[in-house]
């Protein structure tokens, strides 16, 4: 077994270029070694692992814990207050049993399948607002706002308070150098705004998830819900918490998946053509291009509970583990021809949306905003094509991501 603990910090790979070519970065690591020790998003060492089979085994393993609890050398992440910080991205069994187990009713295949049609008159209203045009930033006016709709719609948000959690999100995922305070100033309006809005909803309860989240947090009081006992409530700041993450992860990763997509598309305009000849197959290419270029580039840091050993690297106890996912899922060795685009092939096992017990629990929404998203998109504007140079278009600069700035589209 390989032992790279004692690399110095001055040893530590700068991986910066995976900003700029993040693809052919991630094959020239993958044929490099299984893990990397780097300098990670932050600045802070970490250990970066590249093959599919290991971060697929990685994404399952117990004993590489999500809570920063765990960290060595006082990781905070986002530095969130307690009121956000208690969710599902930062628990470990058994309270991620639990908190996941109340709020996963909302997310199950049937369920998510009762808001197709919601889905679809949000995509047809934002595609007639721009029609007229000819053009449009597919991402500022479709991509953009079409999962804060439906999210928003979800939670109970009213529809005039919407562009902020935009902005909030943003501020947080991509902070401006030139304010760095602002990623903290979000985090404040952020948790001010649902401290507001649970107490709105604690005094006047709608037919919306967070009135349900509610309803648990406090028990059955009016035979909508509940738990059954304590074990079954969530505390305080696990439902501040929740609500938080519920808008944060399902704004941020739809929006990326969406656009990506598109511009999957526009980049094989052949595979274009076809889908929208055989608009049933979408399903099923959604997932390529998940696997093929996805919204998150990294899974959430993991921290060994104990020194473990991954692809004959020992990684010490406490020290950060980060799962490239895209990489995993260009690995040559698990996908054929890993690095071309063929909605035909099986998909199945791609780690776009993780695996195990963390898997995305909105994974079957982001799914089906997707798909709806891309049906309406190629039925209306057959002469989809970009407006302007391809080289011209910009990714956010964040290697836990990977979502376009803006995508110009014409028609």
């Amino acid at each position: 077994m390989q032992n790279t603990a004692e690399t110095g910090p001055d040893d530590l790979i700068d991986v910066t270029h995976l900003l700029d070519d993040p693809y052919a970065g991630y094959a020239a690591l993958r044929e490099a070694g299984p893990v990397h020790r780097i300098a990670g998003p932050d600045g802070r060492p970490a250990w970066l692992v590249t093959r599919y089979e290991d971060v697929r085994r990685c994404l399952a393993d117990p004993r590489l814990s999500l809570d920063k609890r765990n960290a060595r050398g006082g990781y905070r992440g986002f530095a969130l207050p307690p009121a956000l910080d208690a969710n599902l991205l930062n628990m470990d069994p058994p309270d991620h049993t639990r908190v996941r187990r109340l709020v996963a009713k909302a997310f199950t295949s049937a369920r998510v399948e009762k808001l197709r049609e919601p889905v679809r008159r949000v995509a047809d209203a934002l595609l007639d607002a721009v029609e007229g045009a000819g053009r449009t930033d597919l991402v500022a006016s479709y991509a953009g706002p079409l999962p804060i709709i439906v999210i928003c719609d979800l939670l109970g948000v009213p529809e005039g308070d919407r562009p902020d959690f935009r902005a909030w999100t943003d501020a947080l995922v991509t902070p401006d150098p030139a304010r760095p305070e602002g990623a903290k100033e979000a985090v404040g309006a952020m948790m001010r705004y649902f401290t507001d809005l649970i107490a709105a909803k604690r005094a006047e309860p709608g037919g919306d998830l967070l009135s349900d989240l509610i309803l648990v947090r406090d028990g059955d009081r009016s035979g909508r819900g509940g738990g059954d006992g304590l074990g079954d409530r969530l505390t305080e700041d696990e439902l501040t918490s929740l609500a938080f993450l519920l808008l944060f992860a399902g704004y941020e990763n739809t929006v990326h998946l969406i656009g990506n997509s598109v511009l999957a598309l526009l980049d094989h305009p052949d595979r274009l053509t076809a889908l929208r000849t055989n608009p049933a197959e979408l399903s099923a290419a959604v997932e390529e291009f998940a696997r093929y270029d996805g919204p998150a580039s990294l899974a959430i840091r993991r921290f060994p509970l104990e020194d473990v050993e991954i692809g004959g690297v020992r990684v010490p106890a406490g020290e950060s583990v980060l799962l490239a996912l895209a990489s995993a899922n260009r690995d040559p060795h698990r996908f054929t021809a890993a690095g071309t685009l063929d909605p035909g092939r099986d998909t199945a096992g791609h780690l776009a949306f993780g695996h195990g017990i963390h898997h995305c629990l909105g994974a079957a929404l982001a799914r089906l905003e997707t798909v709806t998203a891309l049906t309406a998109l190629i039925r209306r504007f057959p002469g989809l094509r970009l407006d302007g140079p391809r080289a011209a278009l910009e990714y956010r600069r964040t290697l836990r991501s990977r979502g376009l700035i803006s995508l110009p589209v014409a028609w």
